[in-house]
Parts: C-alpha cells; structure tokens; sequence
C-alpha cells in the first residue's frame, strides 16, 4: 500500500492528539509525520508508534513535500492553509474559517463523501455538533424529505477545550471541600464575565449574535444546510453546555413531508455505517456521554412519535466530540481519498 506525508497542525491539542491515536488504531499508511505547534510548544517531545517526534512551530515553510495536512483547528488554519495548499498538501481542516466558503467542500464522510471530490486544496471538518447530528438525519432523510428540524444540545466541557475540562475538575474539587468555586473560562474565555459549570448549565457556546442566536447555534443551522445540499430545510438549535468531560448529546424533533413510521426510521439508523441504535426503553437502554465517549460510532436512541403535530419523531444521540465530531471525522476524509486515488 502506498504510505503518505503526513503533517498534524496542532498536534499537542485535544484534537491532535487524537488525531494519533487514530492514526495508530485504524493503521493509517504514512511514511512521515510531522508534529506542528505554536512557539510555545514547539520543542516538545510526543513518543508515538515507538518513536520520538520532536514538536516544530508551524511556520509558512512547514509542509514543504507533505500530501496531507490534518490542521486540529483553531486560528491558525487561516494564516497556513493556504501555505500548504501551496505547497502541495491537501488540506482537511477542523476550524470554521473555511466551512461556509463556497470554494471548499463540508464533509461528513458517510453523509456526502462525494463532495470531497470537488475539492481545491482544502476540506472542511463541521462543528462537532453538526457532524452528531446530521449521522442521525441522514438515514432519515434518505428515506423521507424533511421539513423541519428543532435540536437543543448538551455540550460537554472539552468542547472548550482542555482548559474548560480542568475548570470543570476544579470548581468540582473546591464545591466538595467547602470552598468557592472560581470561574475564569465558560461560557466564552474572551468574554468578561463567566459562570460555574460545576452542577450548572450554562445555556451559551460562543458569542451572541444579532438574532440572539449563538455563533455555535447558526453553524448547527448553515451548515447542515450546506452539508445535505437543502437550503429549504428550517432548523432551529439551542445549543447548552453541561457539567460534563467528554461526549455531546443532543434532543432532535424532525418534521417531515410525509409520514414516517417508527418501524422504518429504526431500520434506517441501524443500518447506517457510524450509528448504533440503543433504543431498549423496557430495559432503561438508550445512549449517554458513558458510554460514547472515546468510541467511534455515534448512538441514537428514545427514538419516539411526537405526538403534538403530524409527521414528526423525537430522537436522542450522543457522540465523542473529539473522536467522530473532530479528529476521526477528519481522518475518514483521509482515507476517502486514498481509496479514490485523490491524493
């Protein structure tokens, strides 16, 4: 099998690495990886695969006779995904700056795999909650048009990255003994003021824009429209961070054009690649952060009529943010195009 360069941008992040863990568990062909970080980082030693790597700062120059560039996200992408591009290297990148360009495809490999083949040098990853969902809409989709789709989320803390992870430890730790918690990072680090996570909900991810939705709810909402190629679709989210490390979930209500009977919908997701149905309500079986974090599939379960209008269903997913939302996602565009000769 033919191996690939592989350069990983932001590779001491969540999302880097996993990004390496992927590459270890799935067997990933490279012949050379090149670790990428800020300054700060940069120096930094990762033991991977029975070797040492040595961290570099990621400059204008740093994928030079590279095929494919995992970029973790963040603002970096803007400044060096056009470097790569340059110099030969296929893009697949895990921030926003990118993913409503119309120039640049929005991939969830088993939802629209054949947008990948349009692409001009770089590959847009959606938010995480985006990928959880639309696992869940596409089989229904494919077997009746939706209408309308109303989803609230419960975001975990890692969606904030490590620093929201050890907040949430934190405030957790100083609540048992007594002591006050201090908040410095959720809802928004830039922003002046912040909330406990710790035994709370905090109903903002991201800022607020002019129609008093969240910049993370109109991601949810343009980009599912991009990624089924349906501006038709209405879609309204809430979108929820919750006192917990690892694992989205998400309530989902769709409406469709005509009806669609539970029997189907449950053949449907069981039978799509990348979701589990646990759907067992007589045996209290249905999907939680538990038992989806560090997996690759997402699960669907209280999968349900909605018994206040006409054609419509009520479902329940969970999913690893980092895994499936993020790093995995990314990587299954890698080996789409591998097995297509597109790299």
């Amino acid at each position: 099998m033919k191996k690939y360069r592989v350069a990983i941008l932001g590779a001491t992040g969540a999302v880097g690495q996993e990004f390496l863990n992927l590459i270890e568990e799935r067997k990933f062909p490279f012949s050379e990886l090149r670790l990428l970080a800020s300054s700060r980082s940069a120096g930094k030693k990762i033991a991977f695969m029975g070797k040492e790597y040595i961290v570099q700062e990621t400059t204008a120059d740093s994928f030079e006779g590279i095929d494919i560039a995992l970029f973790a996200g963040g603002a970096a992408s803007k400044e060096f995904a056009p470097h790569a591009v340059k110099a030969g290297a296929v893009v697949i990148d895990n921030s926003s700056a990118f993913r409503m360009d119309p120039e640049v495809p929005l991939v969830v490999p088993e939802v629209n795999p054949e947008a990948i083949k349009k692409h001009k040098g770089i590959i847009a990853n959606p938010n995480c909650s985006t990928i959880i969902m639309v696992m869940g809409l596409k089989p229904l989709y494919d077997i009746a048009k939706i209408r309308r789709i109303v989803v609230s989320t419960y975001q975990a803390v890692s969606g904030a990255g490590k620093e929201g992870m050890a907040e949430l430890e934190e405030q957790v730790a100083a609540l048992s003994s007594g002591k006050d918690a201090q908040a410095n990072i959720l809802p928004v680090g830039k922003l002046p003021k912040h909330y406990q996570i710790a035994f709370n909900l905090i109903p903002q991810i991201d800022v607020f824009m002019d129609n008093l939705y969240t910049k993370e709810e109109m991601k949810m909402i343009d980009e599912t429209k991009k990624i089924m190629e349906d501006d038709s679709l209405r879609i309204t989210a809430t979108t929820v961070r919750v006192p917990v490390y690892r694992s989205h979930a998400e309530s989902v209500n769709v409406e469709f054009e005509s009806e669609v009977s539970l029997d189907a919908a449950r053949k449907a997701i069981a039978a799509f690649p990348g979701v589990v149905l646990r759907d067992n309500p007589s045996e209290q079986e249905y999907p939680m952060p538990l038992f989806t974090s560090g997996k690759t599939d997402v699960e669907i379960g209280r999968l349900r009529r909605d018994e206040s209008t006409d054609n419509a269903l009520n479902f329940w997913i969970c999913g690893d943010q980092i895994r499936k939302g993020a790093a995995l996602n990314a990587l299954q565009i890698a080996e789409y195009m591998i097995a297509h000769e597109l790299v």
